[in-house]
C-alpha cells in the first residue's frame, strides 16, 4: 500500500511540469500554449508586454499554426492565426482604434494600405462602439483563410468578418512591421528571447 502511494505521489509530482508549461505568465496574464481556431490547432508563437514610457498597457500573444521567428514568416504562415491582446490599464477605445490605424498605416505603402481601407473603417467603427476598453477586458484578431479577420471582443464577436484578405497582415505589421509599435514586444512575439543584461550595466 505504502509503495503504491509513493508511486503515486511521485506520478504526480512528474506531472506538475508539464502541467507548468501547459501557459505563459506576462505581468500575471495567462496565455495558454495553444488554441483551436477554424478547425486547426495553433501554438502559441510568443508573447510579451505593450509598454508606453513605464507603463504597462496591455499584454499580447501572437498564435500560428507552425513556429514562426521572422516578421515574413508570419505574414506568409499558412492556416488560421490569431493575436491576442488583455488590457492591463483602461484605454479610450476610439483612441486605440486611431493608434492602431495610424500603426498601419506606417507600415505599409499607400498601395497596401488603400485594400484595407475598408476593414479600418470597420476596426474603428467597432472600437467606437466600445467607448473604452477596461482593465482586464481583452479581444482577439483571428484570421482564418477563406473567412477573413474576426475582432472578437470579450470572447463575443464584435462584428462579421473583415473579408479583405490583405486586412490581417496589415494590422499585423503594427507589431511586426518596420516601425513597430513596440521594439521588444515585437521580439516576444517572434518567439524571441529577451537580451541578457550586463550586471554591470554596460
Amino acid at each position: 500500500m505504502r509503495r503504491l502511494i509513493l508511486i503515486a505521489l511521485t506520478g504526480a509530482s512528474l506531472a506538475l511540469p508539464l502541467a507548468a508549461r501547459a501557459e505563459i505568465d506576462v505581468g500575471g496574464v495567462k496565455f495558454a500554449d495553444t488554441a483551436e481556431l477554424g478547425n486547426a490547432k495553433m501554438q502559441l508563437n510568443g508573447a510579451g508586454m505593450r509598454y508606453k514610457a513605464i507603463f504597462k498597457v496591455y499584454a499580447a500573444g501572437l498564435y500560428l499554426t507552425a513556429k514562426a521567428s521572422t516578421p515574413d514568416e508570419v505574414l506568409n504562415a499558412a492556416g488560421p492565426r490569431r493575436l491576442h491582446i488583455v488590457m492591463l490599464r483602461e484605454i479610450d477605445a476610439n483612441e486605440l482604434g486611431r493608434l492602431f490605424t495610424k500603426g498601419m498605416e506606417q507600415n505599409a505603402s499607400r498601395a497596401e494600405f488603400s485594400k484595407v481601407i475598408p476593414g479600418v473603417i470597420k476596426m474603428g467603427e467597432i472600437f467606437s462602439q466600445r467607448k473604452r476598453l477596461a482593465a482586464g477586458d481583452y479581444f482577439s484578431i483571428d484570421y482564418v483563410p477563406g473567412v477573413g479577420s474576426t475582432i472578437v471582443v470579450n470572447g463575443k464577436p464584435a462584428a462579421d468578418p473583415i473579408k479583405e484578405p490583405e486586412f490581417f497582415n496589415a494590422l499585423m505589421k503594427i507589431w511586426l512591421g518596420k516601425a513597430p509599435a513596440d521594439a521588444q514586444l515585437k521580439d516576444k512575439l517572434l518567439g524571441k528571447a529577451a537580451p541578457t543584461k550586463d550586471p554591470f550595466g554596460n
